[in-house]
């Protein structure tokens, strides 16, 4: 046997030793970190519901052009608000592009001014304003109701923690809650929608709630009729995923307000032909 043949047969128990060695330290790793932690779900959406029928607090953000914004000036109309993070490739654009068509079926509903809409980016710092302005254009959002907000650092907790919403890092980006929260025009949150599409109906009829017990934007007769149908005499179509005019309601309407007109114009005409009546036995 050569030397260098001698030599390799007495490494050999070392190399293997060792390389037992590394697999049960990995092994042990690997049994004390576990998985890594994730979003506990049902605690998340107990948060969400918790937040229901509260006021939400005037933090100020910044616009997409980084000009401070007060939560307070959205007050006066119905808000719909959701959490995105301008790092993530899939799940956030999803929402958003989802969330734009719902816009587009509500707007076409109850007008294009009834309504404001805010994403915000609770990645700080990497969501600032000049990111956000970037995932709004890449994703092609241009509404004037609604505006991509980035809050200051300081101002993460305090906010989130009023819409109940809740994220966990992981090494991928972030888990969080998706969710559309809907505010009403006195600054409370009223319904938490979840999921990363949301269909217009879900957002469609507590909103009409909400505008037919508040006053609509100041607007001509004929305008504020128009907006009277929109809220009363739509209907939401799951296959095309919009509202259309139910014109048997509007027909019912119609009916109904010219049944009132007539029985006016009846009651006054009887009244005034006794009021006759009663001068000509007077004179009499």
């Amino acid at each position: 046997m050569s030397m260098s043949e001698r030599r390799r047969r007495a490494i050999m128990p070392h190399v293997f030793g060792l390389g037992l060695l590394l697999l049960a330290t990995v092994a042990r790793a690997q049994a004390t970190s576990g998985p890594a932690p994730g979003l506990d779900q049902q605690a998340a959406i107990a948060a969400s519901q918790a937040v229901l029928g509260q006021p939400i607090g005037d933090h100020t953000l910044l616009d997409r052009e980084g000009r401070p914004v007060r939560l307070a000036s959205f007050r006066g109309k119905p808000l719909l608000v959701s959490f995105i993070y301008t790092g993530c490739f899939q799940v956030c654009p999803t929402t958003t592009r989802s969330l734009d068509e719902t816009v587009r079926a509500l707007q076409g509903r109850f007008g294009d001014n009834q309504f404001n809409v805010i994403s915000v980016g609770f990645n700080q710092p990497a969501d600032s304003p000049q990111a956000l302005k970037a995932f709004a254009a890449q994703h092609r959002i241009n509404r004037p109701n609604w505006d991509f907000l980035s809050p200051p650092a300081r101002v993460v907790e305090p906010l989130i923690r009023d819409f109940g919403f809740r994220y966990q890092a992981t090494p991928a980006g972030f888990d969080h809650v998706l969710q559309v929260s809907l505010v009403d025009a006195q600054g409370r949150i009223v319904r938490q929608v979840y999921g990363d599409r949301v269909p217009a109906d879900a957002l469609g009829e507590p909103m009409k709630d909400l505008l037919v017990g508040a006053p609509l934007s100041p607007s001509t007769p004929l305008a504020d009729l128009i907006d009277q149908v929109r809220l009363l005499c739509t209907v939401y179509d799951p296959k095309t995923g919009t509202y259309r005019v139910d014109y048997a309601l509007a027909l019912e309407a119609a009916g109904g307000l010219t049944f009132i007109i007539a029985l006016a114009a009846y009651m006054l005409n009887e009244w005034r032909a006794r009021r006759r009546a009663r001068r000509r036995s007077l004179v009499a």
